[in-house]
């Protein structure tokens, strides 16, 4: 049969030492579909600062391009943990996205371009202890009180 190379878009390189997972294809594909392939990289996906607001001030934005995104995005988090927090806040504005939503996920593409090549790595005979990560934030976001987890 051979050896396993991808896995519905995940990369997958297996040495003697472990597994190597990691969508460095999938980002090239996402940036060229929403014409970020010539954008500047940043290097973090979200500031500290990033306050987003269901009653942003701005103009609308496609709905379903928006969604698209979010949508591609949450699918990069099955071998990314590093954008789960930036894009569970995005995806919260599904129903009505505006300017400065769309900029917050924009940010997140640009923060993938430059970091492409992060692989998770599974060392080989290592006992796997699976750490979970919750994001409970109930106070901050002062709209409904909910959570973004």
């Amino acid at each position: 049969m051979g050896e396993l190379n991808f896995f519905l878009s995940l990369q997958v390189k297996q040495t003697p030492k472990g597994t190597m997972i990691s969508q460095q294809k999938y980002i090239k594909e996402l940036l060229k579909r929403f014409e970020m392939e010539s954008s500047k990289i940043i290097d973090t996906p979200i500031t500290t600062t990033t306050r987003l607001d269901m009653d942003e001030p701005g103009s609308p934005v496609n709905e379903t391009m928006y969604r698209g995104i979010i949508g591609s995005l949450m699918y990069l988090t099955a071998s990314r943990p590093d954008i789960v927090f930036s894009v569970g806040l995005c995806a919260k504005f599904q129903s009505n996205p505006k300017e400065s939503h769309l900029k917050a996920t924009k940010r997140i593409l640009r923060y993938l371009k430059g970091t492409q090549d992060l692989v998770l790595y599974y060392p080989l005979g290592d006992n796997f202890d699976l750490i979970e990560y919750a994001e409970v934030d109930y106070a901050s976001y002062l709209v409904d009180r909910k959570s973004t987890s």
